[in-house]
């Protein structure tokens, strides 16, 4: 099954430069080992050594946050949309 992801400029540097990727994986984990496969470091970027998600990658299926849904064994259909988005964080 074909997911688009939407890849943040921050870390386009291991897509080419490509703003949308295509990965395939029935569930967020096998994605991102595909992704990976293509794009040589980019699953280190958002995936940590203890297979978890990096606290500061926001990562969106659909618009719904991974964190909610089963995170790294969320489920994916055809066609689905996956957003990787870095926290921001700031103040004054």
């Amino acid at each position: 099954m074909s997911v688009e992801v939407r890849v943040p400029t921050i870390l386009r540097s291991h897509t080419g430069g490509q703003k949308l990727v295509k990965g395939e994986g029935e569930t967020l984990a096998e994605l991102f080992d595909s992704l990976d496969a293509d794009n040589a470091g980019l699953k280190g970027r958002i995936v940590t050594d203890e297979n978890t998600l990096h606290r500061f990658v926001n990562v969106y299926i659909n618009d719904e946050d991974v964190r909610f849904i089963g995170g790294l064994e969320a489920k994916l259909s055809d066609g689905d949309s996956v957003t990787i988005l870095p926290a921001v964080a700031g103040g004054m």
